[in-house]
């Protein structure tokens, strides 16, 4: 009787483990200024697919977002199996990027598209003629070794958003990206954040349950000019949920005259990002880590449209300022 109590103890507690964490990365949001005209540009320059397209209002979505009087326009998209949102606020708000935003700078995040040819992806961007943020595609070299052989490319979107285009050479990177397909885009491996402290940043996302995979130091001139950044000198943290798309720190070494998260910053405004999870118990969690973070939202808000895609959500920010959504579905 005694060991039967105990095994039901012990399944208790890691039941209680597991509700207090997220257990994918879902998708990755985007505020955007023209719905339409950016979803040209997900869909025809880059071949994202449809998955929903809903218009929302009312007290709860004004709760969730902690905005008043709004009115939003919410597009999933997806790619291989990893999806994205776009928001377009109709109502008025919405400053744009600031002109001058540089890589080091706090507010930087982007997805990394993987490619399965990069000289392919590379003409596809070209013939329409996207903006260049990368002087043009880096191969890492031998020197960095955990990403030795990794071509990249950083470019926009029509609203100044980063993006990434990424080639994994056989033995890096996950594995599911080394099969051989036909497609030339293939998914969505992770999406990267700007941090000011490593540690900090591991501790915090440990805590929601997205955990450390490995890093590596990334430097030279290949860095510099893939990430437009003289003397670029990069500590970069791959983290993983159990499931979904990857979370990429990017703490600057040097130069440190990065820019901190403006803290005025809303959903609404274009610089703002969503990087979205799932919990099987939102309340549990949000109960775990609200003393711990800054909460966007009034609390858990329970979501009435039947077709937004989650039943409850919350919004708070690391300590960096990122936006972080967490739903329960």
């Amino acid at each position: 009787m005694k060991r039967i109590c105990l095994l039901v103890l012990h399944i208790l507690c890691g039941s209680l483990i597991l509700a207090q964490r997220v257990t994918s990365v879902d998708a990755v949001g985007i505020t955007v200024s023209d719905m339409d005209k950016v979803l040209h540009f997900y869909t025809q320059v880059l071949p994202f697919e449809k998955v929903s397209d809903v218009e929302v209002y009312g007290n709860e979505y004004e709760e969730l977002k902690n905005l008043f009087g709004i009115h939003y326009r919410k597009v999933r998209l997806r790619l291989g199996s990893e999806e994205i949102e776009l928001t377009d606020y109709l109502t008025s708000g919405g400053r744009p990027i600031p002109i001058d935003s540089k890589s080091n700078d706090l507010w930087f995040q982007h997805i990394a598209i993987v490619v399965s040819n990069m000289d392919s992806a590379y003409a596809r961007l070209r013939k329409h003629n996207v903006v260049h943020v990368s002087t043009r595609p880096q191969t890492l070299p031998a020197t960095i070794v955990p990403a030795a052989g990794i071509k990249a490319f950083y470019f926009q979107d029509p609203d100044g958003h980063n993006l990434e285009l990424i080639y994994f050479p056989k033995g890096k990177g996950n594995p599911k990206w080394q099969f051989t397909k036909r497609e030339i885009f293939l998914g969505i491996d992770h999406t990267a954040i700007g941090i000011s402290q490593t540690e900090q940043s591991k501790t915090f996302y440990a805590a929601l349950g997205v955990l450390y995979q490995g890093e590596s130091i990334n430097y030279g001139i290949e860095q510099e000019h893939l990430n437009n950044v003289l003397g670029a000198r990069l500590r970069i943290t791959g983290n993983k949920a159990e499931s979904g798309i990857g979370v990429e720190f990017l703490e600057y070494l040097s130069p440190q005259s990065g820019r901190p998260f403006p803290r005025d910053v809303k959903s609404d405004d274009i610089v703002h990002w969503e990087t979205i999870m799932v919990t099987e118990d939102l309340d549990s969690l949000y109960e775990k880590i609200k003393s711990q973070c800054e909460v966007i939202s009034s609390g858990v808000v329970r979501i009435p449209s039947s077709n937004y895609g989650y039943q409850k959500g919350l919004y708070l920010r690391d300590p960096d300022g990122h936006a972080i959504g967490i739903f329960e579905k």
